[in-house]
């Protein structure tokens, strides 16, 4: 403590010295044979309230005038030398000596702070906490409602040093260690989180104002996607223009927040959970949306075993772009969004970004896929029409019970249109509601009616 208040052992020696001068009496002590100390100075005419605060300069309590004052022919006493620094320093340890120094302390104007005397409050400065700041730094940086907690009870020095640092803004240690020294909860999350925020590693006041602001946790913009689209105009953008939007960003409350860390995470894109739980902890009921009905994913992925493969792999931004799109379902390609159209691989950019389009291409393959009767490629037939059956008609995208992720139905408007599919060892059988039962067979090519 001795050492930040910049106070050395001389200023107990005056003290003392000063005691045993009053000890000694008139006559007996230097500075009192000159009748110039404490009861020289301090009459009803002159320095009557010298001593009478709560916090008194060492040398004034102990009655020694002259350890700063000299005696002159104007006046019994003038303060030096100038500027007063050089006397301060005689006893006080140097205020000056790191790379980034106070004004006031540069001019070695120390007494713009301290009195040199006595004062109300501590360390004889001459206002208290942040009031003694705001002589000089501008009151509107504690304007905003939200305040932090040391700037809100005047305690600027909790995180500046008013002296000097060697760090930039005269705080006490550099950047987010000034933070973190009080947050220590999140100093423990930071240390074992593997990704962290690029904004919290530039600094922590790029997101909060260390003093205040207008929105809760001292955010410099509301705490939800107005903060992020600071940095992220990207994603501002995609938002905006999606006509397709996502209701996590849109219509809740934590908008980003709802999937995103923003100090940080374990996982990549500072993620809360894998994808799929995060997408799951929301799809775990009915929802309906501006786009039609969507079913409780959560359930019906639990119902279907047999998961499509970026399911299996938790990937559910594979195919759907979390943030917003223009498709259909927020899927990140086009993909028809009825059960009938005219083939063209356009259509299916989205399936055509893992499996071959030509799998829908060449009429005839023996490679290409085992749905074929003979050599004939029966994806080829299903598509190639004018009302083209797209491939949800009979496969689920997400997940089913039956081989190749064949529907039990397919949802033609009110009616569950069955599929009734059977597998063999070489081919199989469907009975839907749009035709007779239909054979295929690769090996024995099967003639239907």
């Amino acid at each position: 403590m001795a050492r930040r208040n910049g106070i050395s052992s001389a200023v107990l020696a005056v003290a003392l010295l000063g005691s045993l001068v009053f000890l000694l009496g008139p006559g007996r002590g230097a500075a009192r044979a000159d009748n110039v100390g404490k009861e020289g100075c301090v009459t009803s005419k002159c320095h009557s309230k010298m001593g009478t605060d709560k916090f008194i300069h060492g040398p004034v309590a102990a009655g020694e005038c002259l350890f700063c004052h000299q005696k002159t022919a104007k006046h019994k006493f003038k303060p030096v030398p100038n500027p007063i620094s050089q006397l301060c320093y005689k006893c006080h340890d140097r205020m000056d000596s790191k790379s980034h120094v106070h004004p006031p302390v540069k001019a070695g104007a120390c007494t713009a702070c301290h009195s040199p005397h006595q004062s109300p409050f501590k360390y004889q400065l001459r206002a208290s906490g942040q009031d003694l700041c705001f002589t000089c730094h501008d009151k509107k940086r504690m304007a905003g409602p939200f305040k932090h907690g040391p700037a809100a009870t005047g305690q600027c020095t909790i995180c500046h040093n008013p002296h000097s640092s060697n760090y930039d803004k005269m705080l006490f240690a550099q950047g987010n260690d000034v933070c973190l020294s009080c947050h220590t909860d999140k100093a423990d999350e930071l240390k074992n989180d593997k990704y962290i925020h690029p904004a919290v590693e530039l600094g922590c006041v790029n997101c909060h104002s260390p003093h205040s602001a207008g929105y809760k946790y001292n955010l410099r913009a509301d705490r939800h996607e107005a903060l992020c689209f600071r940095c992220h105009t990207g994603k501002e953008k995609q938002v905006e223009e999606s006509k397709t939007k996502h209701g996590a960003i849109t219509q809740t409350k934590k908008k980003c927040l709802n999937c995103h860390n923003p100090h940080g995470s374990n996982l990549p894109k500072m993620l809360l959970k894998k994808p799929i739980d995060l997408c799951l902890s929301c799809h775990d009921k009915k929802l309906d949306t501006p786009t039609g009905k969507i079913v409780n994913m959560k359930q019906y992925l639990a119902d279907n075993k047999d998961w499509h493969g970026p399911v299996r792999e938790g990937d559910c931004p594979a195919c759907h772009n979390p943030h917003g799109s223009n498709y259909f379902r927020m899927l990140r390609k086009h993909f028809p969004s009825t059960l009938y159209t005219p083939y063209d691989p356009k259509a299916y950019a989205l399936c055509f970004m893992c499996h071959q389009n030509t799998i829908a291409a060449e009429k005839y393959t023996t490679t290409l896929t085992n749905f074929r009767n003979g050599n004939l490629n029966l994806h080829y037939v299903h598509v190639h029409q004018l009302k083209g059956r797209v491939c949800v008609f009979c496969h689920d995208p997400h997940g089913s019970n039956n081989p190749k992720h064949i529907r039990d139905y397919a949802q033609f408007g009110a009616w569950h249109l069955p599929i009734n599919y059977k597998k063999t060892e070489t081919g199989g059988q469907c009975s839907p509601g749009c035709h007779v039962t239909r054979y295929y067979d690769r090996i024995n090519p099967v003639k239907n009616r």
